[in-house]
């Protein structure tokens, strides 16, 4: 899978951009604050309407504008055009100029990895930001997923208020709460199955890409849920727990509680790894998320490389170029070409972004 070219137009600080990008690596260099991530950003956003870095799809738009809209060409065995509006108003999403009513049914088509160093704070922030990389991970291979996501956020929001009410008015009568609870589980047991599916496939490779970059160790995902029983099972603890969460107002279990846990060697790499550990630990991750998607789909993602070089040594870079596929088109984005290999260099597309645009040079590619 490829970008072919990008169009922008009042995208963040660019007013109109048109790109043609190379197959294989693309670096885009620069000072800090000139738009280099806001490039890759965009492709990002062509994939899954959201940005990696807000969820406030309005900061998208440039400032005095109404909206922005971001237009690529995506090849994959064929080629097609996507399209993603941003507005005021809301999102609109095409396909070769077919209006896409259901999100569902455009973001899976489109599949971009992105290896970030902010993403290293997933092992301090909550459990929810957690669900949150599972969610967008899981989206991009399987449509159905948002479906049932989306319906069981829906089922859980009618039945937690529904216990306030039980709570507020005194109702006894749970025939009601009990038909939300089987629902609630089903779509839950759905998503439980897809998550638990997705990340046995990433212990398949995690281990041997996190020895590729660093060199030793064992590394493997635990992924933590309410809902590893029956279904019997699980509707029983919501029957014996009734009551309490009558009175808290809210569901206290469900596929809404999960958790991810990294062990580096057995420990818990939140409470034992250094930083450098779990940087390299949400990199294999995401390098094993790429093996996922070509199983998958059978077609490889596109990458991005967003600022790695400020955050690990120039070795790990060399080793996490090294080991990709030669089909993967690969993004990079830094503040100082040398501290790129020559080879990686020579070999790759350069986009120059400066206070006055976007300039393309050429450093003898071999």
């Amino acid at each position: 899978m490829k970008i072919n070219f990008l169009k922008l137009h009042n995208f963040r600080n660019y007013e109109k951009v048109i790109l043609d990008f190379s197959d294989h690596l693309n670096i885009i260099y620069g000072k800090n604050g000139v738009g280099k991530t806001n490039l890759v950003e965009a492709i990002y956003a062509l994939s899954i309407t959201k940005s990696f870095r807000t969820n406030n799809d309005r900061l998208l738009i440039k400032n005095g504008c109404d909206s922005t809209k971001i237009e690529g060409e995506v090849e994959d065995y064929t080629k097609n055009n996507y399209e993603v509006v941003i507005s005021k108003d809301g999102k609109k999403v095409k396909i070769d100029n077919k209006t896409i009513l259901k999100i569902s049914d455009y973001i899976s088509n489109i599949n971009i990895v992105l290896l970030d160093p902010v993403e290293q704070n997933i092992f301090t922030d909550s459990p929810s930001n957690r669900r949150k990389l599972l969610n967008i991970e899981i989206s991009k291979l399987k449509k159905d997923y948002i479906i049932y996501l989306n319906n069981y956020n829906k089922v859980l929001k009618q039945r937690n208020f529904y216990l306030r009410e039980c709570y507020i008015n005194g109702n006894t009568s749970r025939e009601y709460l009990d038909i939300l609870t089987k629902k609630l589980v089903s779509y839950g047991l759905k998503i439980y199955a897809m998550r638990e599916d997705f990340i046995n496939k990433i212990n398949d490779y995690i281990t041997d890409y996190y020895k590729k970059i660093f060199g030793m160790g064992e590394l493997k995902v635990k992924y933590i849920s309410d809902y590893d029983k029956t279904d019997e099972e699980i509707i029983e603890r919501y029957n014996k727990n009734y009551n309490r969460e009558v009175v808290m107002g809210k569901s206290l279990y469900g596929i809404h509680h999960d958790d991810l846990i990294f062990y580096l060697d057995n420990k818990n790499i939140a409470e034992w790894g250094s930083n450098g550990q779990q940087k390299n630990a949400i990199f294999s991750f995401k390098l094993a998320e790429i093996e996922v998607i070509k199983n998958e789909k059978n077609s490889s993602p596109i990458l991005i490389l967003d600022d790695l070089f400020s955050a690990i040594d120039n070795e790990k870079i060399k080793n996490i170029v090294s080991i990709l596929d030669n089909n993967i088109q690969t993004f990079i984005t830094t503040t100082d070409l040398n501290k790129i290999s020559k080879k990686i260099v020579n070999n790759a597309k350069i986009f120059n972004i400066t206070d006055e645009g976007i300039k393309e040079e050429n450093y003898g590619r071999e």
